[in-house]
């Protein structure tokens, strides 16, 4: 079992505002299909692709509207109004970094670094890689598509072959969107993935695309077999073409 170490003043900000609210009125997620009823190899997979692709580009514009305010903020922090400081200080709580000063530069650039988007490659094949395709029990039991771990007695599925001692449960959620949304959160903000993030705020600074073959260095921590996990996640990127779906450098939020 592998281990699992578990975003110009005035008509600018209403801009943002507007962005914020209409890429929250998303259709709700629709049903899960069977994967199991799609033939293995390119029938399941380009289903398996299908559904998931729309989640990810809305939990991402999400992020990315999220950012856009971020950056808008920081850039006139000092002339911020309470109901903008009680939001960025409700992001800071989500992305999990306390004490957040908006006065401090040093904890406006972590909360950025944290506030972005993970490639869609790179959700779609740790998804399929974890999930065997979206057949696995965890998968089909739990809406759980990339193996994450939970530690309360009935908060998921208890593994089949646990050691014994071990407490971990494979967490389940109420429906695919919740799985991808706890993994993205995960891999920002999780210490483990810090590496993962300077990536991304490397490839940002330089103006290049967030690709998730790049991003893919930053998950030594996520699976015990370190750099196979990697190379693999890497190799099914590049083999069923996963990296036209990131986006170009230029779209993305800086």
């Amino acid at each position: 079992m592998k281990h699992r170490t578990f975003v110009f003043i005035g008509i600018a900000i209403f801009a943002v505002a507007a962005t914020i609210l209409i890429s929250r009125q998303q259709p709700k997620t629709p049903l899960v299909p069977d994967f199991q009823s799609f033939a293995a190899g390119a029938e399941r997979k380009q289903a398996f692709f299908d559904y998931f692709t729309p989640i990810v580009n809305t939990i991402n514009g999400e992020i990315l509207a999220d950012r856009t305010a971020l950056l808008a903020w920081r850039e006139r922090k000092t002339d911020l109004s309470n109901h903008e400081i009680k939001r960025i200080q409700t992001l800071a709580n989500q992305y999990k970094l306390e004490d957040f000063d908006v006065s401090q530069e040093a904890d406006w650039m972590a909360l950025i670094q944290r506030v972005d988007m993970i490639p869609p490659s790179l959700v779609l094949a740790q998804a399929a890689n974890e999930s065997a395709w979206g057949i696995s029990r965890f998968a089909r039991e739990g809406n759980n598509y990339f193996g994450q771990w939970c530690f309360s007695k009935g908060c998921g599925l208890v593994p089949k072959q646990r050691t014994e001692g071990e407490i971990h449960e494979v967490a389940a959620f109420g429906n695919p969107q919740a799985s991808v949304e706890s993994y993205i959160n995960n891999l920002n903000t999780h210490a483990a993935y810090q590496g993962l993030r300077e990536i991304r705020a490397t490839l940002r600074e330089q103006d290049k695309i967030v690709s998730g073959v790049a991003l893919a260095n930053g998950l030594g921590r996520y699976s015990e077999r370190g750099q196979d996990y990697i190379d693999e996640l890497q190799a099914m990127i590049r083999h069923n073409q996963l990296d036209r779906l990131d986006p170009p450098a230029s779209s993305s939020t800086n």
